[in-house]
């Protein structure tokens, strides 16, 4: 496959030095563009692997940079990064210069025609972008999973899933897509997209609930009849959208009832059905097809919108119950890490606001000991009280947003609240704090960002000391 567009002596600014601004980068400067990176850091808050790619490459980095140096006389175009908000001095520059921004996935998008599956919602992405991709994979149609995705394994920008030149076969790339990345799109038209849910997140950089809800409803503004709008028919905010705008086909799913539509995925009981235009309804597979690493209501719903887009793209019926079965899970996402003394211990970094909270208790079977706490997203911590009362024998508070979390759930009548200073404390205290029978689990409610570069990182220093603590005798 060869991309598409003549991009040899173009200049362009890519802003921001970030995993994706990078990937956009060097697909520019591979493609004959003239490229710059600027960012508003200091190369020595930089990876020292960032600054060694863009020098191999001949990239110049601007960094700090300002609107007087971040730009050639003749910029034709500015890439920007997820990270950057919208109020950034460059981007500010570029409008009032009438020069296009773009998104990556904008740029990825125009690079390719192979056909995009975008992924996007509050909660649920990373594992509904594996499991599509997985129920392609054993229908044997190959799929990339890409975009925004945070798996470990997998870490790959939809640009560079894109810029593949395997014109051997089909490929569809699977996307995982923010509301960040859909901030500056133009012309950006996934072949299916998928809206998992809409909760309260990002009110540090959206001025409310239904401005976030508007930025994740772009995922389908330049979609025509050929295409598909995969929506959860359970989820209150995804409701309020102007959805009579769609112009893509409606693809409902409900965790909880038979939604109208020709094409829908639904659960009653025990088992989950399909119907579509060309097929009867199906009986599709069972709640005893989930593994382990699919537990709790939200992954039934994950299960059935990757249901919808997989059937949609041609894969049969056994491939989404073979890919349901063999599901690994996602990591710091309800991971396992460790298991002694008769006590679970259990990785949920990515849970990074107070919905995937809420479902990630209310999908434990046992007591839980919560580790909680980070950097603060402006996030009412309040309904996350009754899930505490519900669920934890004891909570375990970091990070900056400890003081509010926790006068917000002793005024809410939860009370079992300890503090910590750092994460390796913290698992320490559950440790003392937990039972034969019982759950440790990090969910944080929050970003790490007061704390780790990222929840990855959050995640990987919970593993550690997770098996460094349980080497040691407990006291």
């Amino acid at each position: 496959m060869q991309p598409i567009g003549n991009w040899k002596g173009k200049q362009i600014t890519v802003v921001g030095a970030g995993r994706s601004g990078l990937a956009a980068a060097e697909v520019l400067h591979q493609l004959g563009a003239e490229v710059l990176v600027a960012d508003q850091k200091p190369p020595e808050q930089m990876p020292a692997t960032t600054i060694a790619k863009l020098r191999e490459m001949g990239v110049p980095l601007f960094a700090p940079a300002n609107p007087e140096n971040a730009f050639y006389p003749d910029t034709q175009l500015v890439v920007t990064s997820p990270g950057v908000p919208k109020q950034n001095p460059l981007l500010q520059h570029a409008l009032q210069r009438g020069i296009p921004i773009w998104s990556e996935i904008e740029l990825a998008y125009r690079l390719t025609d192979l056909p995009i599956v975008a992924i996007t919602g509050t909660n649920g992405k990373t594992t509904t972008t594996l499991l599509v991709a997985a129920m392609l994979d054993a229908g044997n149609i190959p799929a990339a999973p890409c975009g925004n995705i945070s798996a470990d394994e997998i870490k790959k920008t939809l640009v560079e899933a894109a810029m593949q030149r395997d014109a051997a076969k089909a490929m569809v790339l699977v996307a995982e897509v923010s509301s960040f990345q859909l901030e500056w799109t133009q012309s950006f038209r996934p072949k299916i997209g998928v809206l998992t849910n809409i909760t309260a997140d990002h009110l540090d950089r959206y001025a409310s609930l239904e401005e976030y809800a508007q930025t994740k409803a772009r995922l389908f503004a330049y979609q025509t009849a050929e295409d598909f709008a995969v929506l959860n028919a359970d989820d209150p905010v995804t409701q309020t959208l102007n959805i009579s705008d769609f112009r893509a086909q409606l693809c409902w799913f409900s965790a909880y009832r038979e939604p109208a539509g020709p094409i829908a995925a639904w659960r009653n009981g025990d088992w989950l059905f399909y119907r579509s235009p060309s097929t009867a309804t199906i009986r599709l597979l069972s709640l005893a097809d989930f593994p382990k690493s699919l537990p709790g209501i939200h992954s039934v719903e994950n299960v059935l919108a990757a249901a919808i887009t997989a059937l949609l793209l041609g894969a049969n019926p056994e491939a989404v119950v073979e890919a349901v079965r063999r599901f690994k899970g996602v990591p710091h996402r309800m991971e396992l890490v460790a298991e002694s003394e008769g006590v679970i211990y259990i990785n949920n970094s990515m849970c990074t606001n107070i919905a995937a909270a809420v479902r990630s208790l209310e999908a434990l079977s046992q007591p839980a000991i919560v580790i909680a706490g980070g950097a603060e997203k402006n996030l009412d911590f309040a309904p996350l009280t009754p899930a505490l009362v519900r669920h934890a024998k004891a909570l375990v508070l970091i990070g900056e947003a400890a003081e509010r979390m926790e006068q917000t759930f002793r005024k809410g009548g939860f009370q079992a609240i300890y503090r910590a200073a750092s994460l390796d404390e913290a698992v320490r205290m559950a440790r003392a704090l937990a039972s034969p029978g019982d759950i440790v689990i990090l969910s944080p409610a929050c970003a790490s960002f007061d704390m780790f570069a990222n929840f990855e990182a959050r995640g990987a220093a919970f593993r550690s000391a997770v098996k460094t603590l349980l080497k040691e005798p407990k006291r």
